[in-house]
Order: structure tokens, then C-alpha cells, then sequence
């Protein structure tokens, strides 16, 4: 623990009683120890931020704070990273988990290649946490203009370094908060690096909003025409190309 950097972890949470001690568990297992987490509730319905205030009571490096009014996972992550004190800011949402090895795996794999953000490969469970023998295998390294056409980062995976660019944010949206966050620090760094090791696992949850293409059209447009200002041209590729590259990889049981 002596050489190693400080890794703020934020985690939005939204009404996960269910699971967030296990996502909790899942960074304090972690082999990689300085770290600090980041959690931060809007306004969860459920017994999910007592649980986190409970965790925060019994861990000094636990940090819970709730939101004034319910506001979106967006809002709660650049809350998390205004807090974050870490040269490193990770992501984990309150209902994934991390491999044990994450953080110490990623974050050797970024200083020995002096990269300043990184992301891995990932696999699927379904909400009982069984493997569902899907895993994401990432590309090699992304740019901004890659991102464009497909948001290929997993969230729960992705690492950057705040000393080399600060602290980035997402735009205030409700839906593809996260994308724009990636999109945004692409805009400062040339690129970011995949590493092909599953180290996290994305829950599958019936209802969620990911899960309904339909439903996700609208809110991509808006992200890349009226905040990326893209043409509606390369806008309407754009979604056609992120939808299409989904597909293909669905089929060779690649990508969500």
C-alpha cells in the first residue's frame, strides 16, 4: 500500500438495497487497498442508503451523501468526482461488482504504459448473480471519433487519471450520462486503453433502461447532435452505426 496511488471510487446508488453490500464488498475485497468510495444516494425509496451509511460508519473510507432531490445517476457521479480527493476516479454503480483484482490489475497496467484512462473486458449476470457466459471483449484502445459511432466502455470499467486532466464531468442528462463523461475526457486525452481481462461484472435487471432499444434512440440523438453538435447527418449514422456494431457483436457473443 506504501507506493500505491489514491483511487476514488464513486458509486451512485438509486434504490439497490438488494445489492449494494455486495457492490460495496466487492471494492473493500479489493487487493489494490488505498482507496477511498464515494457513495452518493438520490434519494433512494429503499432501505439502500442506510445500508450505505451503515457501511460508512463501520469503514473511515466510506464517504455517503445523499442528494437534495432525485436527480439521476449523471448527477450523482459528478457529485461523487467534485468529492473525490483520489489521483484516480473509478466507477462502479450499486448493483455491479468488481473482480478482486481489479484495481491493482488496472491500475499497473496504466502506470506501466503511462496511460491516463483505461477500461477492461467485462462479463454479464443476470440479477441472482449467475454468470450468464457472456463477456465483453474490448478493443485495444479507443479514441473521441471512435466513441462517436459506439460507446464501447463499460462504465463499471473504467479508470482515469484526474492529476493529468482534472476533474471531468458528464452533461446534465438523465440518459447517457456516462457516455458523455467518457466523450468528455476523449475530448482532453487522445485515447483510452482497453485492457482484455474480464475484471467486473454487469448486472442484467429486468425493467432497465439499457435493456429497451426503443426508448434509448431519442436520448443518443440528442447526445450527439446537440451536445456533440454533430450534424443530423452524422448524428442519424451515428445511432445507426452504435445500434448495428451492438448487433454484430451480440451475435459473436461480445458486447451487452
Amino acid at each position: 500500500m506504501m507506493n500505491e496511488k489514491l483511487v476514488s471510487v464513486i458509486v451512485p446508488n438509486y434504490n439497490c438495497e438488494k445489492y449494494i453490500g455486495e457492490t460495496l464488498g466487492s471494492i473493500l475485497e479489493q487487493s489494490y487497498k488505498n482507496i477511498e468510495i464515494i457513495i452518493i444516494d438520490d434519494c433512494s425509496t429503499d432501505n439502500s442508503y442506510s445500508i450505505a451509511l451503515n457501511y460508512s460508519k463501520k469503514y473511515s473510507n466510506i464517504i455517503v451523501e445523499k442528494l437534495e432531490k432525485n436527480s439521476g445517476a449523471g448527477i450523482a457521479r459528478n457529485r461523487g468526482i467534485e468529492l473525490a480527493t483520489g489521483e484516480y476516479i473509478a466507477f462502479l454503480d450499486s448493483d455491479d461488482i468488481w473482480h478482486k483484482e481489479k484495481l491493482k490489475n488496472q491500475i499497473r497496467f496504466m502506470e506501466k504504459n503511462n496511460y491516463a484512462m483505461s477500461f477492461t473486458s467485462y462479463e454479464h449476470i443476470n440479477e441472482e448473480g449467475k454468470r450468464l457466459g457472456l463477456e465483453i471483449r474490448v478493443p485495444k484502445k479507443v479514441s473521441y471519433n471512435m466513441m462517436l459511432w459506439h460507446d464501447y466502455l463499460g462504465c463499471l470499467t473504467v479508470v482515469y487519471n484526474q492529476r493529468i486532466h482534472g476533474k471531468v464531468y458528464s452533461e446534465d442528462i438523465r440518459k447517457n450520462n456516462d457516455y458523455s463523461l467518457f466523450l468528455n475526457i476523449l475530448k482532453k486525452e487522445k485515447y483510452a486503453y482497453g485492457l482484455r481481462e474480464p475484471l467486473a461484472k454487469y448486472r442484467i435487471r429486468k425493467g432497465s433502461i439499457s435493456r429497451n432499444k426503443l426508448q434509448t434512440i431519442k436520448p443518443h440523438y440528442h447526445l450527439i447532435r446537440s451536445i456533440e453538435k454533430k450534424s443530423v447527418f452524422k448524428s442519424v449514422l451515428c445511432i445507426f452505426s452504435h445500434f448495428l456494431i451492438k448487433k454484430i457483436y451480440k451475435e459473436k457473443k461480445l458486447v451487452k
